[in-house]
């Protein structure tokens, strides 16, 4: 399989979308071009700019609102899970593209590996295909990543009416998964990258992700401006620039066991790299590690953790 192309499936029929729903805004939580909204009893997370494209469908799910019993909780897992029934996930995904307005689209997900491998769908495929980012210009799927603390990725080409949802973890990062999801949108949609928006979703922030010394030197050896990516700051120590990436003994002090590294702030980096224009990039800034009450986190929670859900799709008219 080619860096840049992925898999092509046949689509197999073509469904028609149910357009009205009924939702009710927050306006306290408008804020940094993102909105939240209460649909159903569900909490949904949307950037405004993707919000306004008539022909687009597209959310962040979060904790609140599903069938799912955790730890004395009623949650949205949207991931099938050894403590979790598979009739309740997909309960939870029902529900979850009922509040979004897309009960006639096909949910396309993921065997995610944490890889750079790209799929390209031109309809559902008969089984969740392997890699960690999908593309598609066909309308009536709805292309989705899961995410526990990995960074999620929406992007839409509004004037091709092309879209991609891709999974970013430290590894997929490293591996420049958005450059190459970008450049299948290139080659296979003719999508120029200043024409791009693109959200990035709920994740691990940089003030909770603590990675190996070694990680950050992969990243180092692969980006010229990785050191903007990794905190200063170490959890309970005082204030210690990456100095030892060139530190020469003697008269240094030791290198630390782990380091922050921001993984939002990366990807955004790369998709200016790839681009993209500053103002058409929508972070949400919710760390999943310190917002357990509305977002899960497998770094806090470990595996009997939920799964969060980020779609794109487009309407079928």
């Amino acid at each position: 399989m080619s860096d840049y192309t992925g898999r092509v499936v046949t689509a197999t029929k073509t469904l028609k979308t149910k357009r009205n729903v009924r939702a009710q805004r927050d306006p306290a939580c408008a804020k940094g071009g993102w909105t939240e909204r209460t649909t159903r009893g569900l909490r949904i997370l949307r950037a405004s700019a993707l919000a306004k494209i008539p022909w687009l469908v597209h959310g962040f799910s979060t904790r609140p609102g599903g069938v799912s019993e955790l730890q004395g909780e009623k949650v949205l897992n949207l991931g099938f899970a050894e403590w979790d029934s598979q009739e309740n996930v997909l309960e939870n995904r029902r529900r979850f593209q009922s509040a979004l307005g897309a009960d006639r689209l096909t949910l396309v997900t993921l065997r995610q590996i944490h890889s750079d491998v790209v799929q390209l769908f031109e309809g559902p495929p008969a089984e969740p295909c392997r890699g960690d980012a999908s593309a598609t210009n066909r309308a009536s799927l709805l292309l989705a990543v899961q995410t526990a603390d990995c960074v999620p990725i929406l992007l839409v080409d509004p004037k091709r009416r092309a879209v991609t949802a891709v999974h970013a973890g430290w590894r997929g990062t490293l591996q420049r998964i958005l450059a190459k999801t970008i450049g299948t949108m290139h080659m296979q949609f003719g999508t120029k990258p200043a024409d791009l928006l693109a959200a990035i979703g709920p994740s691990i922030g940089g003030c909770c992700y603590e990675v190996g010394t070694e990680i950050a030197v992969e990243f180092k050896s692969q980006f010229p401006n990785a050191s903007d990516w990794f905190d200063e700051l170490r959890t309970g120590d005082e204030p210690n620039p990456l100095q030892w990436l060139n530190m020469s003994p003697p008269g240094h002090q030791p290198p630390p066991k782990n380091v922050l590294l921001d993984l939002r702030k990366a990807n955004r980096a790369q998709l200016l790299d790839a681009g993209l224009r500053s103002q058409n990039i929508t972070v949400i800034d919710l760390c999943t590690a310190c917002r357990r009450d509305l977002l899960f986190s497998y770094r806090k929670e470990g595996g009997s953790t939920g799964r969060l859900m980020s779609v794109i799709g487009i309407h079928d008219d």
